[in-house]
């Protein structure tokens, strides 16, 4: 898992180095009435600027919580979403996407890191 969420750098499968930034993690039910938690990075590569925002869903949340036994806080979420934006973008997954959806095992994959 990352140390640092708030700031980091993953390459690209083309090579390209991205620095990301974290920008914020708000509760979805109060913008778009989703279960989830959405944390929201900015990414810089050359030339090229997005952002993304990766969406944590409650129930995933709560049993991965339950299994790992660590509580629900705001550092362990942004650390889970920014391990699988880093995922994305070494693998080039879902890269397209500025909203993205974690499944419980891919959350499982980025509490293993």
């Amino acid at each position: 898992m990352l140390e640092n969420f708030r700031n980091f750098e993953a390459r690209d499968p083309f090579g390209e180095v991205w620095e990301v930034t974290f920008l914020w993690l708000q509760t979805a039910i109060s913008i778009r009435h989703s279960d989830s938690v959405d944390v929201k990075f900015a990414l810089s590569g050359v030339g090229q600027r997005s952002e993304k925002a990766i969406a944590l869903p409650h129930p995933c949340l709560l049993e991965l919580s339950r299994k790992t036994g660590r509580p629900i806080t705001d550092p362990w979420c942004s650390r889970l979403a920014a391990g699988h934006l880093q995922h994305m973008i070494e693998t080039g997954e879902d890269m397209e996407k500025t909203l993205v959806t974690v499944r419980l095992e891919e959350l499982e994959a980025c509490a293993a890191v």
